[in-house]
């Protein structure tokens, strides 16, 4: 979708549909705001007939349509509930709402009345961002294997009118940027969606090549025989029971400033899981494509950072496997010695996230001697039961880099929480046969565990984990609960929350 900016009245131009954001109704008052007598001009007073039969109350995702009759298109009318909890995430999903609802509808292009979103602490700047944000984000379709589409929106524009004309300058450059963040996430999404049978670990570093070549980054990938030879017995093991071999792909940005802070983004990218020996129920095992969401995400964050031109170096590292049971698959009892020397009691072939990223974590922390790490994985099951399948996991021993993530998170909309790590929890993890176990004796704590068990291989550097197992992907079940710009299938969380974050790190004395 191509997403602009216009100086003029959204319901002065030529769109075949404006949309129009309206506050939910507060007492008994049936008077038609005066935010809305340009809308009501357009629809010939149908607008303020609706209003009066209370057919328009303004609540979240509530979108009202009316013809205009002079044949001039449609009017939206897109809730944004009550003024009191109005936020920069209310107009994102909003923009959402609308696209959706014009979806297989013949609408081709939409206009967005800027004033209408504008309200309270949410400024101009935030609310075009929102608006581009959430109208590119609700209008993806992943369309590889489908024949036929209903088609939707394929040009959006947010229009200033009189009063903001003065900002054009200004939100035609803020919008631009949030474009090209969003279409990052697109182009997440596209490969995260890819079956096991198509994204296998070579695909996935050939995507990384791919995207070196065309944005000047290095990437380096270790084959099955490199990983041998540096000690990766995580990747080894956990991709051991697959024809698809496991790797290692290291992309690195260098940074648009010299002597900047280096970021490692560190990503599990398990293209297939079945849980291996200790396998899976079969109930949803098909949505184990998506636990390569990590290492994509990673893909799609440094595509971001070198798209903005970043000011920190950022090195990515994607651990790729596929974990599957056969003759040659790795056992529970068996022991991994990684890249740093650590050595890991498997008790559970399906706690295979965190072996591989432990070969990750280790080598970029020995090699590149980052200023902080940063890992995002679909690691646990006790991630969504804490949180549920809308918010990802913060677990970070580090205030500083804790602060950041949440700051980002409060700007894209991404939501994660931060969790306690304690000694509690690293003592559940340590093995009375090797360093650490990759499960526990008891079945406490799950994301918490998980975490003190990675900290066990970034040593004394600032380090977050983000558990992002619930937010990763949609099915049809959780569908009706996600923001309408979270579609079915891979939502590419991640990218807009560590993307942002470097942006704001560029930025900062710290």
């Amino acid at each position: 979708m191509k997403f602009g900016v216009d100086r003029r009245e959204a319901l002065s131009a030529s769109a075949d549909a404006a949309a129009v954001g309206v506050f939910e109704v507060e007492g008994k008052d049936d008077r038609l705001p005066p935010s809305l007598a340009l809308a009501d001009k357009a629809t010939g007073g149908l607008l303020a007939g609706a209003w009066k039969r209370r057919e328009v109350k303004g609540k979240k995702r509530e979108v009202t349509v009316l013809h205009r009759p002079d044949g001039r298109g449609r009017v939206l009318l897109v809730g944004l509930g009550a003024r009191s909890q109005f936020t920069a995430d209310v107009v994102r999903r909003a923009a959402a709402d609308v696209v959706r609802a014009l979806r297989g509808k013949g609408a081709r292009t939409l206009a967005f009345q800027l004033g209408s979103y504008v309200e309270g602490s949410v400024t101009s700047s935030m609310a075009a961002r929102a608006l581009a944000d959430g109208s590119i984000l609700g209008a993806y379709e992943f369309l590889r294997y489908r024949t036929t589409t209903e088609g939707g929106v394929e040009e959006a524009s947010v229009h200033l009118g009189e009063d903001r004309s003065s900002e054009e300058r200004s939100l035609t450059s803020e919008v631009a940027e949030q474009t090209v963040i969003a279409e990052n996430v697109l182009w997440t999404r596209d490969i995260a969606n890819l079956p096991a049978d198509t994204a296998t670990p070579e695909r996935l570093a050939e995507e990384a090549r791919v995207l070196g070549k065309a944005l000047g980054l290095k990437v380096t990938v270790f084959d099955e025989k490199q990983l041998a030879k540096m000690g990766c017995g995580g990747l080894l093991a956990v991709g051991g029971g697959s024809v698809h071999p496991p790797r290692l792909v290291i992309l690195e940005y260098p940074g648009g400033t010299r002597r900047g802070r280096t970021v490692a983004v560190v990503g599990k990218g398990i293209t297939f899981d079945s849980g291996g020996i200790s396998i899976k129920p079969a109930a949803r095992m098909s949505e184990m494509k998506f636990d390569k969401s990590g290492a994509v995400a990673v893909l799609g964050i440094l595509r971001a950072a070198a798209t903005l031109k970043v000011a920190p170096r950022v090195i990515g590292v994607m651990c790729c496997a596929e974990n599957l049971p056969s003759g040659s698959a790795y056992r529970p009892g068996d022991v991994v010695r990684t890249y740093n020397q650590k050595t890991i009691e498997i008790l559970n072939t399906d706690a295979e996230g965190r072996v591989v990223l432990a070969d990750g974590l280790g080598y970029v922390v020995d090699q590149f001697h980052p200023d902080e790490v940063i890992d995002l994985a679909t690691l646990t099951g006790a991630q969504v039961v804490a949180l549920g399948d809308d918010m990802g996991g913060l677990v970070c021993p580090d205030d500083r880099l804790a602060n950041g993530l949440l700051m980002a998170s409060a700007a894209t909309g991404e939501p994660i929480w931060r969790m306690p790590l304690t000694d509690y929890h690293r003592e559940l993890v340590k093995s009375d046969l090797a360093d650490v176990r990759n499960s526990t004796e008891i079945a406490v704590a799950g994301m918490l565990t998980a975490a003190a068990f990675l900290e066990t291989f970034v040593g004394k550097t600032p380090w977050a984990h983000l558990d992002i197992a619930g937010a990763a992907w949609v099915n049809p079940v959780t569908r009706k609960y996600q923001p309408t710009y979270q579609n079915l299938g891979a939502t590419g969380f991640g990218v807009r929350l560590v993307a942002r974050y470097l942006q704001d790190l560029g930025t900062s004395k710290g």
